[in-house]
C-alpha cells in the first residue's frame, strides 16, 4: 500500500511540476511544446494530448522490451488527469515576469525530477517517457541524464514542427532536466538501472496473495 501512494504521489507531483513550468510563460517544457502542438492542432486539452502521447509512447517501449506494469498504465492516464485538473483548478498563477518565470521553470524541473524518483523506485513499472529514457540508457550505456536530455530534445523539435510554442523556458528546460534527474537521483543514492520493475501480471498475483492471507 505504502509504494502504491508513492506511486500516485510520484505522479502528483510530476503533474505540478509540469503545470509550474507552463505558467512559468517563458517557454513550454519540451514535452508540453509537443503536447500543447498536438492540443493545439486537434482541439483536445493539454491533459488528454499527453495521454494520447504516453499511449503511443507505451507502444514503443514495449517494443524495445521494457516491462509495462501498473506504475506505467497510471502514469499513462493519471498525469494527463492531473494536470486538467490543476488548471481547471487555477491554483497555480502564471507568471508576470521574467525572473518570476525562471523561478517557476526551475521550481517545477525540481518537481518533476523528485516525481520522477517517487514513482520509478516503487518498481511498479516505469512510465512512458522514462521508461523510453531507462531503455536508451540500458542499450547505450550513456548516463541516464544524457538519455533524459536526448528524450527531452526530440520531443521538443517534434512539438514544435506541430507549432507548439518554443522559448527562452524550452532551452533551460533541455539544459537542466537531465543534470536535475541525474542528481536528484545520486541525492537519494538511487539507481535506476538496478530497478526491477514488476509486470502487471506480477502485481496482481502479489495483491491475489496479499488478499488469501488476509
Amino acid at each position: 500500500m505504502i509504494r502504491f501512494f508513492s506511486l500516485v504521489f510520484g505522479l502528483f507531483l510530476f503533474a505540478v511540476g509540469i503545470v509550474l513550468t507552463i505558467r512559468a510563460n517563458i517557454g513550454y517544457a519540451p514535452w508540453d511544446v509537443f503536447h500543447v502542438g498536438l492540443a493545439t492542432t486537434t482541439g483536445l486539452s493539454i491533459g488528454v494530448a499527453g495521454i494520447i502521447t504516453s499511449l503511443a509512447i507505451g507502444t514503443i517501449i514495449v517494443l524495445l522490451g521494457e516491462k509495462i506494469g501498473l506504475g506505467t498504465l497510471l502514469n499513462i492516464f493519471l498525469i494527463g488527469i492531473f494536470i486538467d485538473l490543476i488548471i481547471w483548478l487555477n491554483i497555480i498563477p502564471t507568471a508576470n515576469s521574467f525572473g518570476f518565470g525562471l523561478l517557476m521553470l526551475c521550481i517545477g524541473i525540481i518537481i518533476i525530477s523528485i516525481g520522477s524518483y517517487f514513482y520509478i523506485k516503487t518498481a511498479f513499472g516505469a512510465g512512458p517517457r522514462d521508461g523510453l529514457m531507462i531503455a536508451i540508457n540500458r542499450r547505450t550505456k550513456l548516463p541516464v541524464g544524457v538519455c533524459r536530455g536526448f528524450v527531452e530534445l526530440m520531443a521538443t523539435i517534434s512539438g514544435w514542427f506541430l507549432g507548439g510554442m518554443v522559448g527562452v523556458g524550452t532551452v533551460i528546460f533541455v539544459i537542466l532536466i537531465g543534470f536535475c534527474v541525474q542528481a536528484v537521483f545520486a541525492i537519494f543514492k538511487f539507481d535506476v538501472k538496478a530497478v526491477q520493475h514488476e509486470t502487471l501480471g506480477h502485481t496482481y498475483q502479489t495483491v491475489k496473495k496479499a488478499l488469501r492471507k488476509s
